[in-house]
C-alpha cells in the first residue's frame, strides 16, 4: 500500500473531529494544562508563520494530552480592526461579511493542518456575545475610576485616520499603515494602566517561565526611575519650573533647563512668539519614541527666561528642547551636559557651558569629549567633592529640601492606554452624552451597544460619526435625550482578555469557575513583536481584573515561548518582496505531516527559520520510508521486550538501548520545546532500526511501538494511519505515552577510572560521550568521594584517557 498522504491526512481530520477526542472533559480530575497560541486576524489565508506558530502549540497539546493531562487548547478570531473597514471601502462589502468569509476560509485552512484545537470553543471577537462582556469590564473600571476621558495630544496616524497608543508607533510610523504619525489634541479615553505600574514592574519577577529578553522589554517600557523633583526659581517671576530628575548629584554641572514642546511655559510662550510657535510645530512632526529621540538631532529655542541655581545662583537659560518629552516626569529637565550624552550634544550645538562634576577618582577634571557616564565621586560640587554619587544624590536632596525646593520622586515612562479609536469595525464605547455634555455610561440591561449595519464609507472621518441616525439617542417615549459616544475599542482591548473567555466561551458571566479551573494560561506561544502591546495589556486586564474582584490570579501566562520568523532568500516572507509561500499549496504538494516535520525540525522554536525547498523534499521522502518500513512490519508490533539483555547480541543490545534512550530524549525534549533534536532522534533511530527489521521480530516490533507514539505529537495523520493496522488499534494512541527504562540506559554509560598520582581512588561515569578532562575534573573535585583526597592541594596536571581513566595530578 503506498503513502497517500491526503487520502489518509482527510480521514484522521474527520475521525478526530467526529470523536471531539480534542474537547477537554469538564468533569476530569486529570491534572489541568492549558496551551494557547496567540490568536489570528482573518485576513483571509494563512501565512508560513501561522502554520510554525500553530505546529508548537499543537505538538505541545498532544504531548501533554498523551501523557495523562486534561488539554484546554482553543482557537478563534481577532476580527475587529482596520483592515476590514479598508477592504470594505475597496471592495464595496461589508467588514462582517468580509470578516466573516475570512474566518471560514483560514479556518478550512486550519483544519488541513491537523491541529488538535477544541473547535467547540471557537470566538469571533466581533460577536456581540463576545465583546458585551468587555463593555461590561469598561464600565466597571469606569465606576472604578480606572477609565476616564480627557482632551490630550496623541498618536494620529493620517493614512488609517484613527489614534495610536504609544506602544503602536514604531520608528514615528503607525504600526499598520506606515505613515509618519502626527500629534493632534483631541479628548480620548484613556485606561489607569499607570496605576498598575509597580504591580506590573513586581510581576515580571514571577515569570521565571519567560524569555529575559521580552521582560527586560517589559522593564524598559514601564519605565522606573528613582530620582528628584527640584523646583527653580525663575528670575523676574514668582512662578517656578519643577524638573524631575534621576541624577541630582550633578546640580553643579547643570547648563540650562530644557522643555518640552507640550509644557505649559512652552505652549503660552507660542501665543505671541511665531518663532516658538514654528519650532514647536517641527517638534510635533517628530517621533515621540527613545529610538525617535535618539536617532534625532538634538535641536532646541532659547525661551529668553532664565532661572536661579539653588546653590550657585548663576543665571541658567531656559530652552525648548526636541529630545524633552511632556509625557515623562514633568515635561522638564535640568541639563548636565558633562554627563548625558544628549545633553552634551546639545551643549555643543548651542555653545552651552560644561562642567564635569563626577570622575573616576577625586582629582580627576579633564576636557571631555563624550559625557561621562560611569560611576565615580563628586568634583566642582562645592560641599559635594569627595561623595560618592549615591551618596551625593541623597545630600542635594536633603538640602533641598531643607528649602523647600525638592521632594524625593519615583516616575514611571508607562502612560495611560489611550484606548479610543476613530473606526466604525471595532467595538462601541458604551457611553452616552446628554445634551449638556455629561457623561452617562449605558445602563447593564441596554448592554451590548451593537454597530449600525447600514454604513457609509465615503465620508471622511469616523463613519460612525455621520451616521444619521445610530449616534442620537432617544429616550423610551420619545425625544433624543443624548449622543453616544461615536470612537470604538483599540483592537488589543478585545485581545487582552479573550484567553480567558476560551475556558467558557457559551457563558452569560465574563467568568465564571471554569476560568478559575482553566487559568492561568500554562504555555503561551507567540511572536516577540507582540512583547509590549499584546503582552503587557493583557497583563494590565488581569492585573485590573484581580483588584476588582474577578479574577484570582494577577498574571495571565505561566510559560511564554517567543518563536522566530519563516524567512525566504533570507528576508521576511512578503507579498513585496515576491518571496512567500503558500502553505496550502505546500499541504496539496507534500502534506500537511511533511509541512509540520520540516517547519519543526529545520531551526530551534525560538530563531528564525530559513524556507527551503529541499528541505520540505527530505521532509517528505523521510515519511515515505518511514510508512514503507513500518507499514511492511507492522504485524509485529509489540508493546515490550523482555528478553535478557545479557542473552542477546552485542548488536541487538545496542538497538535496545538506543530504543530506551531515544524515549528518554525526546520525552525531556519535547517537554522543553526542543523539537528540532527531537526530530533528529526520531530520523537516527529509523535509521539504525533498518538493518534489524528481519533478524529479530520481537525487537522491531518494539521499536514501532515506541517510534509511533513518539512519532505522533510531530505527525499525527501518518503515525495515526499506521497504529489503527496494528493490533493495539484499541488503544487509542493520542492518549498514551511511551515509558523507557533507566536500567537499560545505564547499560550504554562509560564508567572511567579516577586516579590522584597514578593510584585509582573510585570511578566515576561520564555524563556524555564528548565530556571534555575539564569538566569530569571539575566534577570529581566537588564530588564527596573524593574531596578528602583534593582538599588543600594543587592541581598540577591532569592525565585523561578517553573513556578509560582520568588521573589528576596534585602536590
Amino acid at each position: 500500500m503506498e503513502y497517500n498522504f491526503l487520502d489518509i491526512e482527510k480521514k484522521w481530520q474527520k475521525n478526530w473531529e467526529d470523536s471531539s477526542i480534542f474537547c477537554p472533559d469538564e468533569n476530569s480530575k486529570k491534572p489541568k494544562y492549558y496551551i494557547l497560541e496567540m490568536f489570528p486576524y482573518p485576513s483571509g489565508k494563512i501565512h508560513m508563520g501561522h502554520v510554525r506558530n500553530y505546529a508548537i502549540g499543537d505538538v505541545s497539546a498532544r504531548f501533554k494530552r498523551s501523557q495523562g493531562f486534561n488539554v484546554l487548547h482553543p482557537m478563534g478570531w481577532d476580527a475587529f480592526g482596520m483592515p476590514a473597514e479598508n477592504a470594505a471601502i475597496k471592495n464595496n462589502i461589508h467588514p462582517k461579511e468580509w470578516t466573516y468569509e475570512n474566518i471560514e476560509a483560514m479556518k478550512v485552512q486550519l483544519k488541513q493542518m491537523g491541529l488538535s484545537y477544541d473547535w467547540t470553543r471557537e470566538i469571533k471577537t466581533c460577536d456581540k456575545e463576545y465583546f458585551v462582556h468587555e463593555q461590561k469590564f469598561f464600565l466597571e473600571l469606569y465606576d472604578a475610576g480606572l477609565a476616564y476621558k480627557k482632551e490630550s495630544f496623541v498618536n494620529w496616524d493620517p493614512v488609517d485616520q484613527t489614534v495610536l497608543a504609544n506602544e503602536q508607533v514604531i520608528d514615528g510610523k503607525g504600526w499598520r499603515s506606515g505613515a509618519i504619525v502626527e500629534q493632534k489634541k483631541l479628548s480620548q479615553w484613556f485606561l489607569k494602566i499607570t496605576d498598575f505600574a509597580e504591580d506590573l514592574l513586581k510581576g515580571l519577577e514571577d515569570l521565571s517561565l519567560w524569555p529575559k529578553k521580552v521582560l527586560s522589554m517589559q522593564e524598559n517600557w514601564i519605565g522606573k526611575s528613582i530620582g528628584a523633583t527640584i523646583k527653580f526659581k525663575i528670575i523676574g517671576s514668582n512662578e517656578l519650573v519643577e524638573v524631575f530628575t534621576t541624577r541630582p548629584d550633578t546640580i553643579y554641572g547643570a547648563s540650562f533647563i530644557g522643555l518640552s514642546a507640550d509644557h505649559v511655559i512652552s505652549v503660552e510662550l507660542a501665543k505671541n512668539n511665531k518663532e516658538i510657535s514654528d519650532f514647536i510645530k517641527i517638534c510635533k512632526q517628530a517621533g515621540t519614541t527613545n529610538v525617535d529621540l535618539e536617532k534625532a538631532e538634538k535641536i532646541g529655542i532659547n525661551t529668553g527666561i532664565v532661572i536661579e541655581h539653588p546653590f550657585t545662583k548663576k543665571r541658567i537659560p531656559v530652552y525648548i528642547a526636541n529630545f524633552v518629552l511632556i509625557n515623562y516626569g514633568t515635561g522638564a529637565i535640568f541639563g548636565c551636559p558633562a554627563h548625558d550624552q544628549r545633553d552634551f550634544d546639545f551643549a555643543k550645538k548651542y555653545n552651552l557651558t560644561i562642567t564635569q562634576v563626577v570622575g573616576s577618582y577625586p582629582d580627576s577634571d579633564e576636557e571631555l569629549k563624550e559625557a561621562y557616564t560611569g560611576d565615580g565621586v563628586m568634583i566642582n560640587s562645592d560641599f559635594l567633592n569627595g561623595l560618592h554619587i549615591e551618596s551625593a544624590k541623597l545630600k542635594v536632596i536633603e538640602k533641598l529640601k531643607d528649602k523647600n525646593l525638592a521632594e524625593p520622586s519615583v516616575k514611571y515612562k508607562l502612560r495611560d492606554w489611550g484606548v479610543s479609536r476613530q473606526r466604525y469595525w471595532g467595538t462601541p464605547i458604551p457611553i452616552y452624552y446628554s445634551k449638556d455634555g455629561d457623561t452617562i455610561p449605558v445602563k447593564d440591561n441596554e448592554l451590548p451597544v451593537e454597530l449600525p449595519k447600514e454604513i457609509d464609507f465615503t465620508k471622511n472621518g469616523n463613519p460612525l460619526d455621520s451616521h444619521p441616525t445610530w449616534k442620537h439617542v432617544k429616550a423610551k417615549g420619545g425625544g433624543e435625550v443624548g449622543m453616544r459616544e461615536t470612537d470604538t475599542f483599540d483592537t488589543f482591548f478585545e485581545s487582552s482578555w479573550y484567553f480567558a473567555r476560551f475556558c467558557s466561551p457559551q457563558s452569560e458571566k465574563m467568568f465564571d469557575e471554569q476560568y478559575k479551573k482553566w487559568m492561568p494560561v500554562d504555555l503561551y506561544i507567540g511572536g516577540v513583536e507582540h512583547a509590549i502591546l499584546h503582552l503587557l495589556y493583557s497583563r494590565f486586564f488581569t492585573h485590573a481584573l484581580n483588584r476588582l474582584g474577578k479574577s484570582h490570579i494577577t498574571e495571565p501566562f505561566k510559560k511564554l515561548v517567543t518563536q522566530g520568523m519563516v524567512l525566504k532568500d533570507g528576508a521576511k516572507m512578503s507579498k513585496s518582496l515576491g518571496n512567500t509561500v503558500d502553505p496550502e499549496e505546500i499541504i496539496k504538494k507534500y502534506g500537511a505531516d511533511s509541512v509540520r516535520i520540516f517547519i519543526l525540525f529545520s531551526a530551534p522554536v525560538e530563531k528564525d527559520l530559513e524556507w527551503n525547498d529541499k528541505g520540505i523534499e527530505g521532509a517528505s521522502r523521510f515519511l515515505k520510508r518511514m510508512w514503507k518500513i513500518i507499514y511492511e512490519n507492522i504485524e509485529s508490533i509489540n508493546s515490550s521486550f523482555d528478553e535478557d539483555i545479557n542473552t542477546i547480541s552485542t548488536e541487538e543490545k545496542a538497538f535496545l538501548i538506543k530504543i530506551h534512550k531515544t524515549t528518554e530524549k525526546i520525552t525531556k525534549d519535547i517537554e522543553n520545546l526542543q523539537f528540532n533534536t527531537c526530530i533528529a532522534a526520531l530520523m537516527e533511530l529509523l535509521n539504525f532500526a533498518y538493518k534489524f527489521k528481519e533478524n529479530n521480530n520481537r525487537l522491531f516490533g518494539f521499536f514501532i511501538y515506541q517510534f509511533l507514539q513518539l512519532a505522533n505529537p510531530f505527525i499525527p495523520h501518518v503515525v495515526n494511519e499506521l497504529w489503527g493496522l496494528g493490533k493495539f488499534n484499541k488503544n487509542d494512541i493520542n492518549l498514551i505515552w511511551p515509558k523507557y527504562n533507566q536500567s537499560i540506559i545505564e547499560k550504554d554509560k562509560v564508567i572511567i577510572a579516577v586516579q590522584i598520582n597514578g593510584k585509582t581512588r573510585g570511578s566515576t561515569p561520564l555524563l556524555f560521550e564528548e565530556e571534555s578532562d575539564e569538566e569530569i575534573s571539575l566534577r570529581i573535585c566537588k564530588s564527596k568521594d573524593f574531596t578528602k583526597f583534593l582538599d588543600g592541594k594543587i592541581i598540577v596536571k591532569k592525565i585523561y584517557v578517553k573513556k578509560r581513566l582520568i588521573n589528576i595530578i596534585i602536590k
